[in-house]
Order: C-alpha cells, then sequence, then structure tokens
C-alpha cells in the first residue's frame, strides 16, 4: 500500500488489489501481506471475510508473527504486540543468536502461555523453510472468534498514538563521513525510542546504493544494486 494504514485508511486499496490479483490467480501460488511491525491483525483478518468478492476470492491460509527476542522484553506493554501473538498460527522467535538460552526459554514460556495452539520455531534472520510458512492451512476462525468475539462485526481498529512514524524523501548526495557521525550520535542517544528504522541512501562517489535498516540501538547496513540510469537518486529513509 502507497500510504496509510493496511487495516484503515487504505482497506479499500487492499481489497481492490487482492481482487485485482486473484484474476491473475493461475500467476502465482500464494499472496502474502506484510503489515508493519506494530499492526493489529485483526482488522486485516476481517477484510478476508467481510467484504463478498474477497471472500469468494481467497482464503487465509496463516497468520505468521515474527517476535524479536532481543527486544520484544521493551514492547509487552503495547496492545498490538499481544494481539500479533495471540492471533498467531505460527511465531518465529527470531534473532536467537542475540538472547542466552535461559533468555530463549523463558521468552518461549510466555510465548506459549499467550498461545498453547501456535507452532513455535526458533529462528537466526528469519531463515525458514517456505513449507514451514505457507500451504499450512492453520487458520481457523472459531479460534481466532475465541480471542477476539467481536473480530468480524466491523469495528474500527484502535491504534496506540504515543506510536508514530516520519518518511524523509531528498534528492542529492550524501557525506559519507558526515552520516557516520549523525548516526553514531543518534543510535546511542535516541535509540531506544526508535522501533524500527529502515532507508536507501545516496552516498556522493558510490555508484552503488546503500541500505540499511535498525531497531532500537542495534544498525546494519550495506551496498546494494547499482542505481539504474532511469533512477532518481534519491534518500529515502523511514523511521
Amino acid at each position: 500500500m502507497h500510504n496509510g494504514c493496511i487495516c484503515c485508511n487504505v482497506r479499500g486499496d487492499l481489497i481492490r488489489v487482492v481482487d485485482k490479483l486473484m484474476r491473475r490467480r493461475d500467476k502465482f501460488d500464494h499472496l502474502l501481506i506484510e503489515t508493519t511491525g506494530l499492526a493489529d491483525p485483526a482488522p486485516v483478518i476481517q477484510t478476508f471475510f467481510m467484504d463478498d468478492e474477497v471472500r469468494k476470492k481467497a482464503r487465509i491460509d496463516a497468520v505468521v508473527t515474527v517476535v524479536d527476542a532481543r527486544h520484544i522484553w521493551q514492547h509487552w506493554e503495547a496492545d498490538e504486540v499481544v494481539e500479533q501473538i495471540a492471533f498467531a498460527d505460527v511465531i518465529l522467535l527470531n534473532k536467537t543468536d542475540l538472547v542466552t538460552e535461559a533468555q530463549l526459554e523463558e521468552l518461549e514460556q510466555r510465548v506459549r502461555g499467550m498461545n498453547a495452539i501456535a507452532k513455535v520455531y526458533r529462528t537466526h534472520d528469519a531463515q525458514i523453510g517456505m513449507d514451514t510458512l505457507l500451504g499450512i492451512e492453520a487458520f481457523n476462525v472459531n479460534n481466532a472468534l475465541q480471542i477476539n468475539p467481536e473480530l468480524l462485526n466491523g469495528a474500527a481498529p484502535k491504534h496506540d498514538k504515543t506510536v508514530g512514524s516520519i518518511t524523509l524523501v531528498e534528492s542529492g548526495e550524501l557525506d559519507e563521513a558526515k552520516l557516520t557521525a549523525w548516526f553514531d550520535d543518534l543510535m546511542p542517544n535516541q535509540g531506544h525510542d526508535i522501533f524500527r528504522m529502515k532507508g536507501i541512501l545516496n552516498i556522493a562517489g558510490e555508484d552503488n546504493r546503500f541500505v540499511f535498516q535498525g531497531v532500537h540501538m542495534m544498525f546494519d547496513g550495506c551496498l546494494d544494486r547499482p542505481w539504474r540510469r532511469s533512477e532518481e537518486r534519491r534518500v529515502r529513509e523511514r523511521v
């Protein structure tokens, strides 16, 4: 979706996209919908039951939730975290390399206490076979209704107003030294408040795009594919 929230502002767009894709059903095996990290999955599930055309043409195979084993401890108070785990059919406990075995055991016990029927897998860099996630026919609407009896009543979703995002798009090049100094100052001083950031940067003197992502005080970036001739070299960053 180009703007807004997949479960609110552009739900109509989601319905239209699904309808359009289903006209080419022979061209693909599965349709994956990726929400933002702090999204409530319930409104997306609603879409596949409350719109007649979507309900006729598509069905939910499974709800998959990725749990950040390193940072989840800072976000238990968020309703969306609880909702994602509760509604999940498959749960990936990711970043297992960044926590101890004791922490991982504690996390898995807590997750299983919130959702006893989901399949739970431990992963590193979210590496797992696609046959574990696709075509498993794990979603059961009756289980979902036990979690939220009002799931199919069409109620508008609620949002945590303490969480916001900004997107920066700028033309031109970035000085690598100044950029590094900026990130070196940003991460330790404000990283605690940054739930997620990602972007594509145009570094001066570099023919390849630089892509990065970060969670709180963790940052990772690398050179990506070369800039295409027809592509405007712009800085695109979302926090």
